[in-house]
């Protein structure tokens, strides 16, 4: 495991739009009340992150204020997560009015393993 500082390595996030499409297109789809959750699983590397928040959401303060909860949960549960496993968060407008702890409750079964199948 490798250490997560106070921001998150390129290895750890995604950042190409076609992974993104990719992810979308071939990974399963979860939807939680204030995001949808694409997850796939792509081999034995790091677990990664890419984030889309939208104007829908809010101002840029706003929308930077998501992004970051988004990617402090990711960096703090990181070593909970499956190993190979790409996740692209797509925030909906109610994600501006949570907190960090709302944030985590509703994102934590990105942590328990048996609940996130592996696509073929």
């Amino acid at each position: 495991m490798e250490y997560l500082g106070k921001f998150l390595p390129r290895t750890n996030r995604i950042r190409c739009s076609a992974h993104y499409r990719f992810i979308r297109n071939k990974g399963k789809r979860r939807h939680t009340q204030n995001f949808i959750v694409y997850t796939h699983f792509s081999g034995n590397g790091p677990a990664r992150l890419g984030l889309t928040v939208s104007r829908k959401v809010g101002r840029a303060v706003t929308r930077n204020r998501v992004k970051r909860l988004l990617r402090e949960f990711f960096r703090l549960h990181h070593s909970l997560m499956a190993p190979g496993l790409d996740i692209s968060i797509v925030a909906k407008p109610g994600a501006a009015l949570l907190d960090y702890w709302q944030v985590c409750e509703e994102l934590m079964f990105l942590t328990r393993h048996q609940t996130i199948e592996k696509s073929s």
